[in-house]
């Protein structure tokens, strides 16, 4: 039925296909534990952590741009893979459209409702401001 060397040839696909994310997590496996290892060394030393670890900082502008940016920009890219796979035949580009449009969906959803919260807590303050002054 099947002979060992389509067997073989299926494992060295998968080996190469999967040895990128291997490597990725065996490196960010050794950078925490590399950072735990001077965090602690910096605790026995008596150094404060706050020196020794930088704050993280937000990005910059308001997340709902990001989401809006990345929901098109998937609902794009499974436009492409439909287009793409209308004269051959494809289904394949129909599965892609749903899959990177249903994601695009959401994050476009989730960008535009991100947006309406974030104009809305905007404009408050401004709206407070002469509520929180006091009378003289």
């Amino acid at each position: 039925m099947y002979d060992i060397t389509q067997a073989f040839g299926v494992l060295v696909i998968l080996l190469g296909v999967c040895s990128p994310i291997i490597v990725v997590g065996v490196v960010y496996y050794l950078k925490k534990r590399l950072e735990h290892k001077q965090i602690m060394t910096a605790i026995e030393k008596g150094t404060p952590i706050s020196d020794f670890i930088p704050p993280k900082t937000k990005p910059a502008g308001p997340a709902w741009i990001r989401y809006v940016s990345t929901g098109s920009a998937l609902l794009i890219i499974g436009l492409g893979f439909v287009l793409g796979g209308l004269g051959r035949g494809e289904d394949i580009g129909i599965l892609m459209f749903f899959v990177l449009g249903g994601v695009g969906v959401a994050m476009l959803v989730r960008g535009l409702l991100h947006r309406k919260y974030y104009l809305k807590n905007q404009s408050s303050p401004e709206n407070n401001s002469t509520e929180t002054k006091k009378p003289a």
